[in-house]
């Protein structure tokens, strides 16, 4: 295993440096989306079907006509992100950059299934294969999708049993892996509200009502909600991102709009949070105001299947026996490969990227970059992970 992608090691780097050099934005990666089809037009029994779901959406399948199946998926999109990196693959598309590690994604999907190809024309392999290069996990359309659930309802997941995909993850080192049984990133909802008085003069504010004054209260509350009135023993989160009103300091205005993110694991504390925000914004009408209160659910919470991840340790295990495997949840970041996770047992693990050179280079910052190693580890990890769930070890 190790020799052959070994084999496949510059080729990964190549690809992802030359991915990394032309970014696009979620639900634009036209150019990225042609790439992909070059390299998968040119391994061994390879089937392509293009635009499923969405038109930059890819699934490669490679089969031997009988046998379980599974899918392993990666995301292409980047982030409007100005990278500041001083490397010869550094963005040449000013302001787009990929600062969340699908570039590196792209590139190992494309060296396994190279790799998987091999084994599947040695007759080593029997079963089904499905590659998913998802457009736009970085955001959601007008309609509130991303790209999974697109490709999802065109039935890219037809017929298929279990699903794997890996994260890159700065904040661990190179030879640490961080994997999770259950949920392990969070339920993303948005809310949208706005706050509605009579408004007036500045200089009379009891001739009228003001909606400043009752945001400073519906805040107070807001924030009290995680840890106060929902357990805190359960990982949940409210932030208020957007506050916007009014036009000059001597106007009070009718109208204050205010948008956040809601962040939970488990379903129960979900519907808890959205309650107790809905009780908060109440608190308008006792100061003579009204208010108009909306949710968008944009993610559900990533379950990791506790069978899925016994694929991925023991892979580990088996190929790289010196790696350190963490066991925590990652986090109350959305992650979109949660809507393959609701249809199919699947899991996703974190493989640590961090390049050790003293420098932050956090997911989504201009400064991301990754220990370039990973590529060859993340293939390997996946082509033993199907050989393993094919055999049904």
């Amino acid at each position: 295993m190790l020799k052959r992608v070994e084999r496949m090691e510059d080729k990964m780097i190549g690809w992802r440096r030359h991915l990394h050099s032309f970014p696009e934005l979620s639900f634009h990666e036209i150019e990225t989306s042609k790439f992909v089809v070059e390299k998968l037009q040119k391994i061994p029994g390879m089937k392509i079907q293009q635009a499923v779901g969405y038109p930059t959406a890819i699934v490669g399948t490679l089969t031997s006509g009988s046998g379980p199946t599974i899918a392993i998926r990666a995301d292409m999109d980047a982030l409007p992100i100005l990278e500041k990196n001083d490397v010869s693959y550094q963005s040449k598309h000013k302001g787009i950059m990929h600062a969340c590690g699908h570039d590196a994604h792209t590139a190992i999907l494309l060296g396994s299934a190279h790799i998987l190809s091999e084994l599947f024309q040695e007759r080593q392999l029997h079963g089904t294969v499905k590659f998913l290069f998802q457009p736009a996990e970085e955001h959601v359309d007008d309609t509130g999708l991303s790209g999974a659930p697109y490709m999802i309802q065109s039935g890219a997941l037809n017929d298929v049993e279990a699903a794997v995909a890996l994260h890159m993850s700065p904040e661990n080192n190179f030879g640490e892996v961080q994997i999770n049984d259950g949920y392990s990133m969070a339920n993303v909802d948005v809310f949208k509200a706005q706050i509605k008085a009579s408004g007036g003069h500045g200089a009379y504010p009891h001739l009228g009502t003001d909606p400043f004054w009752m945001l400073s209260h519906v805040l107070q509350s807001l924030y009290a909600i995680p840890g106060r009135r929902v357990t805190p023993l359960e990982p949940a989160v409210i932030s208020v991102g957007k506050i916007q009103g009014g036009e000059r300091s001597n106007v009070i205005p009718s109208i204050v709009e205010l948008e956040g993110t809601i962040r939970s694991y488990s379903p129960e504390i979900r519907n808890s949070l959205l309650e107790e925000i809905y009780q908060s914004f109440q608190l308008v009408k006792n100061f003579g105001g009204e208010f108009q209160l909306q949710f968008i659910e944009e993610d559900p919470a990533l379950y990791n299947d506790p069978q899925m991840n016994r694929y991925i340790r023991n892979a580990f295990s088996e190929i790289y026996p010196d790696f350190k495997l963490i066991d925590k949840p990652f986090g109350l970041a959305g992650e979109d490969f949660a809507h393959v996770a609701q249809n199919v047992p699947a899991a996703m693990f974190f493989l640590g990227c961090s390049l050790a050179d003293g420098k932050e280079r956090n997911l989504h910052t201009s400064y991301f970059d990754i220990d370039e190693r990973v590529l060859s580890v993340g293939a390997a990890i996946f082509v033993e992970i199907t050989r393993s769930f094919l055999d049904k070890k």
